[in-house]
Formats: C-alpha cells, structure tokens, sequence
C-alpha cells in the first residue's frame, strides 16, 4: 500500500511561480519512479515529469523546460518546481508511483488544482 498526497496548488497570475508537493507514505520501499501528470478540462492526461530512486529525470516537450522536478534525499517526497507559468499550464496535477517493473502497481494522488490567470 502506498498513498501519495499532493500540496501546493492554486491560484497564480501568468508569469508566476509554484510549487507542488508530493509525499509518499506506506510501502515506499517499493517505488522507483516518482513524478507528475497534469489534465486540463477537455483534454488528455500528459505526463509533465518524472524522477527516479537514481535522480534521472524526464520531461515531456510540452513544458518548454519551465518545470524542474526533484525528489527528497529520502526518495518518499516529489516537488515540481513551475516558472513562468502561462494559462496553458492550468489543469489538476497528479502525483504518482511506481516501482521498477512495468507491470508493478501504480499509484496515484487525489490531484491539486492549478489556475494560472489574471
């Protein structure tokens, strides 16, 4: 059992900054990958980032390298680091985690609303 709770969302003015939490309690042992998706009203999930027990991240192209992930030295805590925000970026962010094998489990957070508006 694994259960991730997301922080930080909210509302922001284009051109701002936030940061997202993300804390992992339960059988953290078992997680490799941790990282961040993010759906917007009418349209797909995406990835935004990810981040291994080794600090490798990834990033999806999307995010025009305005977003850093990183990962406590604990490994059961994620951030997401969000520059320069624009509208676009507005959509629920999900936290997940998972393990080292593509069919381990993964697992999700609730989401956290970001608004980025006037």
């Amino acid at each position: 059992q694994v259960q991730l709770v997301e922080s930080g969302g909210g509302l922001v003015q284009p051109g701002g900054s936030l940061r997202l939490s993300c804390a992992a309690s339960g059988s953290i042992y078992s997680i490799n990958t941790m990282g961040w998706y993010r759906q917007a009203p009418g349209k797909q999930r995406e990835l935004v980032a990810t981040i291994t027990r080794g600090r490798s991240t990834n990033y999806a192209d999307s995010i025009q390298g305005r977003f850093t992930i990183s990962r406590d030295n604990a490994g059961d805590t994620v951030y997401l680091q969000g520059n320069i925000l624009k509208p676009e970026d507005t959509a629920v962010y999900y936290c997940y985690a998972k393990g080292d094998s593509m069919f381990s489990k993964t697992y999700w957070g609730q989401g956290t609303q970001v608004t980025v508006s006037s």
